[in-house]
């Protein structure tokens, strides 16, 4: 009888230990939402709050009650007024890239055959830097697969360059690049003409498009071989790519024609109208484009010819002179 009360007495103190338990974690969960409540509100008001980062403080927007003070500031701990002072003061590298085979994450040597004080190197030592560059550059590529790579990223670079097409597109090329690497789509085809389709897909998946044309005037690639790797990398890789708005192009036709504001709003005008009545289907973006301007320009009284949009546009004056005629008369007919 004395094990039964014993035993009695263990299985009702086990149980208001298990009830205890969940009594805290209950007061827990309630103390850390009333603490998450209190940091996104401000408790007098359920005002709004922002943080003070030049005081350290955490005030609200609409009485001004101060919730948190003297809060860790993670930022640098120096100052810096020019690029070159932030440089020379940063401790951390670059950030990690897609444009570069290595992802930014490896060393290099400097060519300024400077030590750390400033001064010049001797004769000697400048030939052992050299040495030590040209190994590094050796092991920077390990094997065959980061030698295309680090090929064809430099290939996509140059040929961004060319083209004055940002970063965002060159990261998205340097991504499909990188995937038709892994899926060896390669073998038999030139690192050029793979670098190429892979640039030219990203400008029209970013919306910053460029013609066939322009890419081969700054590619090492044919047209044909242009287009047909296109093809075979959208369709490998399972790309999706929309077909080339007319619109992306007015832009920069506008641009280098040094047209205004004006010209730029009427050709949108006149791509719009010219879809509404469904005569963009089956013709070039680009000559659409070109010839919008061109019609907008009219209509605005400004002085461009078909041939210097031509020129800019890189199309025939023949194209231009068919597609302006088709896009007045749509506008005229969705205007009647």
């Amino acid at each position: 009888m004395t094990e039964t009360r014993i035993r009695s007495y263990d299985r009702d103190e086990e149980i208001d230990r298990t009830a205890a338990s969940e009594r805290t974690d209950e007061e827990i969960a309630e103390s850390e939402s009333a603490e998450n409540s209190r940091v996104t509100s401000c408790p007098e008001c359920t005002g709004r709050l922002v943080t003070d980062t030049e005081h350290g403080e955490t005030v609200c927007e609409d009485c001004g009650l101060v919730v948190e003070e003297d809060s860790v500031d993670r930022g640098p701990e120096w100052r810096a007024f020019d690029s070159a002072e932030r440089d020379s003061k940063s401790r951390v590298g670059a950030p990690t890239t897609n444009m570069m085979h290595d992802k930014g994450l490896s060393t290099n040597i400097g060519w300024q055959d400077r030590d750390g004080y400033g001064k010049s190197l001797s004769s000697r030592q400048r030939r052992q830097m050299q040495r030590l560059r040209t190994w590094n550059e050796r092991f920077r590529t390990r094997d065959s697969k980061e030698r295309n790579l680090k090929q064809a990223l430099g290939e996509i670079d140059r040929m961004a360059s060319a083209l004055g097409l940002p970063d965002n597109v060159r990261e998205t090329a340097s991504v499909i690049y990188r995937r038709a690497l892994g899926e060896n789509l390669l073998p038999g085809r030139s690192i050029e003409g793979v670098a190429t389709a892979s640039l030219y897909a990203a400008a029209r998946q970013v919306g910053n498009p460029r013609s066939l044309d322009e890419f081969t005037a700054v590619s090492r690639v044919d047209k044909m071989e242009l287009t047909r790797t296109y093809r075979y990398v959208v369709r490998e890789l399972g790309l999706e790519v929309q077909p080339a708005d007319p619109e992306s192009y007015v832009p920069r036709f506008v641009s280098r024609l040094d047209l205004p504001e004006e010209v730029e709003r009427l050709a949108r005008e006149l791509l719009k109208s010219a879809k509404d009545a469904g005569i963009t289907s089956g013709k070039s973006p680009v000559g659409l484009a070109a010839s919008a301007v061109y019609a907008a320009a009219l209509l605005s009284n400004r002085k461009v010819t078909q041939s210097e949009v031509s020129e800019v546009a890189d199309i025939s004056e023949v194209t231009i002179r068919n597609r302006y005629k088709e896009l007045l008369e749509a506008s005229d007919h969705l205007a009647a």
